[in-house]
């Protein structure tokens, strides 16, 4: 209960002044501002479209430089070349998703590839390797491009568990040596020699098979989820 501050008799709560001696009755919390703020500050948060401006105006400002530079100093080799594919790559990456906001998942993943294929293509032209480009490099591109497309829809939506999510990333690095090594003998060598991929493929499946049994298996299913939070 509050007290009068001159002659010590106590105050109904609410009390603007002593019934007695009329002295003011002080109300601190009516006075004295809260040590913390009621309501939490936000930061506005950056547009999407505003942030893509951005990290494009990055990108051209370091892609345009490079040019400059390699075109005022002339070197051998165009050197740039390899800074405006990176440049063009991650446009492709980090902006165009900004920008597309509902971009169907099988466009994006082809315009991630079709931007590697656009840095490497680049790059064989500096080393006058356009041949090994149409030759090693598209197909490889074409192995690495089924494969994403066929793990992203396996793995569309939620109907997967993280136990078959796993499994499928595994199994799809398996197939990703097989055709890596595959184009790349018959590149080389002229005939496909299995042997690395294969033991690349008998270890994905030694991995494949306990996570199944797990996946099927509802104690250790359990058991796993609990010491993994899977």
């Amino acid at each position: 209960m509050p007290y009068c501050v001159n002659c010590g008799v106590e105050l109904n709560p609410g009390s603007k002044s002593c019934p007695l001696c009329k002295t003011p009755a002080w109300q601190p919390e009516a006075i004295d501002p809260p040590y913390f703020p009621t309501k939490p500050a936000e930061v506005a948060l950056v547009s999407k479209r505003m942030l893509a401006l951005i990290v494009t105006c990055m990108l051209v400002s370091v892609g345009a430089s490079c040019g400059l530079v390699n075109l005022i100093l002339p070197t051998e080799r165009p050197w740039s070349l390899y800074v405006i594919g990176a440049v063009v790559m991650l446009w492709i990456w980090l902006v165009l998703p900004m920008l597309l906001r509902r971009m169907p998942t099988f466009l994006r993943l082809t315009l991630d590839v079709a931007a590697i294929g656009i840095y490497v293509y680049l790059i064989s032209l500096d080393l006058n390797g356009t041949h090994w480009f149409r030759a090693l490099a598209l197909p490889l591109l074409g192995v690495c491009c089924a494969v994403v497309f066929l793990l992203s829809f396996l793995l569309r939506g939620n109907r997967r568990s993280r136990l078959s999510a796993i499994s499928l990333t595994i199994g799809a690095a398996g197939l990703m040596a097989l055709g890596t090594e595959f184009f790349t003998d018959r590149y080389l060598h002229g005939a496909w020699d299995p042997g690395w991929s294969l033991a690349t493929v008998v270890i994905c499946v030694a991995l494949i098979i306990p996570l199944r049994i797990i996946r099927h298996v509802p104690s250790l299913r359990n058991e796993v989820r609990r010491r993994f939070s899977l």
